[in-house]
């Protein structure tokens, strides 16, 4: 193994190949590779022995040709034409082998390296799933990761076995003849100059293609989806998205292009100083066997030999750009996995005790971290990130939601209301003060136990692109189809489901268009029922409804309020009034607190919300 990161070291010292890379990008890689050491062994071990039968079918070649010239018995002749013919299909098994070993080594790499990104982007915060492009995380996980399982396969093998039959080639060359070996190498620096010129250009390519092609992805996810197609639809805008597209596209085809003239171009350029390396040979080899110094087989073991010499020169020429590019791949994977998740979990955590439980904020303060915390710029598509961040967002929030007990945040948009929702959730962590949960920081405790006990419920009511039984048993695997039935019948949804040609197998859609805002929103509700945590997070849950689906939402989260504790932000204040405590929220700082008569008594800033809510539905209303 050291031998092997050696060799892919000392092929990226050349001046050709592009620079930029991360120090200790490839003690990175063998770490990936460790896993995998007995297969990439037998892998090396196969591509040795292929390189010296490589060597040996020159020699044996001269052995017939001299054999024939002395006139030696036939036997003689068809053992060796016997011996060739045996190394060619040991030759051929080894090839079937080396093909096999590097599949499991490139594959199951491929499956490492998928593995740690998406577990890794799991944890990230979701301020980095608000920045980061969708297309540009896909691209990571498909494309840079397959790029990079190239170091292993082609590149790797083809730098050991080309430096091994370069090695050997030139040694025996030179014992048969050392004058006919000069001349060849004579031609060498045609075969370097072009590769340094190609080498860069390649490399300069193949990032911009990796750019363009993970640009192309995002485009795709985003427009392809329900809500991005909608868009595109009613801002009449298709022509400018193909437009677009097709810019994008045609540069990766130009580039394409671009890539396989070059490469033709350099090919062909190597192959005719090959040809004329082949044609000295035979000159001064013909003369020096005309004179009697050689032998004839030898000119013919000399001439098979160059093949084998100047194939790993042409290879070797541009051997550090091929492994560059493949480690480029493996940077941008580093990049994802060099980000910091932010939120950890504890080694030793706290459970959260059984029973009721009570929501505490202790003195809350909070500013959302900076981009450059937790993003990238190549996620965003963007030159630079965005350095806005750190402002204070809550200002030493304190409250107490007892067990059972219906706490409601009301205030303009902005104030902070969901930032205290997530916090509940530790979606982020506070940078003072506490959150707790029946006295337990949330910090200290485990995200299985935190995600048993807090439920949450968003606008949006995001469901996946799968059957209504898969999205509601994401909450509760191990969920009965009893259990299923019975939280649709008390979040209202079992008649509709039913009458559904494939009830509980009917899929969706994504993010659940197929079916309608308060439909979705009930089957979240539906979901949080089911997975039956003991507090409830209501972040606006019947804000963009209608007055029918907001009636029969609200009947369906009276039932999932039912003995939980529960933390409700609303924009209409109607949904709160028999809340046990209302805090009014601005700025980040509680301005008011009480309950729906005491606040409408009190005649400060709730009263003033209450009111001009009142007037603009009388308004409505006439």
């Amino acid at each position: 193994m050291d031998n092997t990161w050696s060799l892919l070291r000392g092929a990226m010292k050349s001046a050709d190949a592009p620079s930029g890379l991360r120090k200790g990008t490839v003690r990175r890689v063998a770490r990936f590779a460790r896993p995998h050491w007995r297969r990439l062994l037998v892998f090396l071990l196969i591509t040795v022995v292929t390189a010296v039968l490589a060597v040996t079918t020159p020699l044996l070649a001269g052995r017939v040709v001299d054999a024939i010239v002395d006139g030696r018995s036939v036997s003689t002749v068809v053992w060796l034409a016997v011996a060739i013919a045996l190394i060619a299909v040991v030759d051929a098994g080894l090839g079937l082998a080396e093909r096999w070993q590097s599949a499991h080594i490139g594959e199951g790499l491929i499956l490492d390296l998928r593995k740690a990104v998406f577990e890794h982007v799991q944890r990230m915060p979701i301020a980095f799933f608000q920045r980061s492009r969708t297309g540009a995380l896909v691209s990571r996980l498909n494309n840079d990761v397959i790029g990079a399982q190239r170091t292993f396969t082609a590149t790797l093998s083809g730098l050991v076995t080309n430096v091994i039959q370069l090695v050997l080639s030139l040694a025996v060359m030179l014992t048969l003849s050392w004058q006919v070996t000069l001349l060849a190498l004579v031609l060498l620096p045609m075969f370097v100059l072009p590769a340094r010129r190609v080498g860069r250009r390649m490399a300069t390519l193949q990032r911009e293609s990796a750019e363009l092609n993970a640009a192309m992805t995002n485009q795709m996810t985003e427009r392809f989806s329900a809500p991005g197609a909608t868009l595109v639809k009613l801002f009449g805008r298709p022509r400018v998205e193909v437009e677009e597209f097709g810019r994008r596209a045609g540069r990766v085809r130009d580039i394409g292009v671009r890539t396989a003239m070059l490469t033709r171009w350099f090919m062909t350029s190597l192959t005719l100083v090959s040809a004329l390396a082949q044609a000295l040979v035979y000159g001064l080899g013909g003369w020096l066997a005309l004179t009697g110094r050689i032998d004839a087989g030898t000119v013919v073991a000399l001439a098979l030999l160059l093949t084998r010499l100047y194939t790993p020169l042409t290879a070797l020429a541009n051997a550090r750009v091929d492994v560059m590019t493949a480690l480029v791949s493996f940077e941008r994977v580093f990049e994802i996995l060099d980000l910091q998740p932010m939120i950890t979990e504890r080694r030793d955590p706290t459970p959260i005790p059984e029973g009721g439980v009570s929501v505490e904020f202790d003195d809350v303060r909070f500013a959302y971290p900076p981009a450059d915390a937790f993003s990238l710029a190549s996620l965003e598509e963007v030159s630079t990130l965005d350095d806005r961040g750190g402002e204070p967002v809550l200002h030493g929030v304190s409250f107490r939601a007892e067990p059972g007990q219906m706490v409601a945040l009301v205030g303009p948009s902005g104030a902070g209301k969901s930032t205290i929702a997530s916090l509940v959730a530790r979606l982020y962590d506070v940078d003072s003060g506490a959150v707790r949960l029946s006295g337990v920081d949330v910090r200290d405790t485990s995200f299985a136990a935190l995600r048993s006990t807090v439920g949450f419920v968003t606008q949006d009511g995001h469901l996946f692109h799968d059957t209504i039984r898969a999205n509601l048993a994401y909450a509760r695997p191990e969920a009965t189809d009893a259990e299923i039935w019975e939280v649709l019948r008390r979040a209202r949804l079992e008649d509709l489901v039913r009458s559904l040609p494939d009830g509980l197998d009917t899929v969706v859609g994504e993010r659940g268009y197929r079916l309608s805002g308060g439909e979705r929103q009930r089957l979240t509700i539906a979901r949080l029922l089911l997975a039956r945590p003991r507090v409830v997070v209501l972040d606006e849950a019947t804000a963009h409804l209608d007055s029918e689906s907001e009636a029969a939402v609200s009947e369906a989260l009276a039932d999932a309020l039912q003995g939980r504790t529960a933390l409700v932000i609303a924009h209409r204040l109607s949904t709160v009034r028999a809340a046990d405590q209302i805090l009014v929220i601005e700025d980040g700082r509680i301005v008011e607190r009480g309950t729906h008569s005491e606040l409408l008594a009190h005649g400060g800033r709730y009263a003033e919300l209450h009111r001009t809510q009142f007037d603009l539905g009388e308004r409505s209303a006439a």
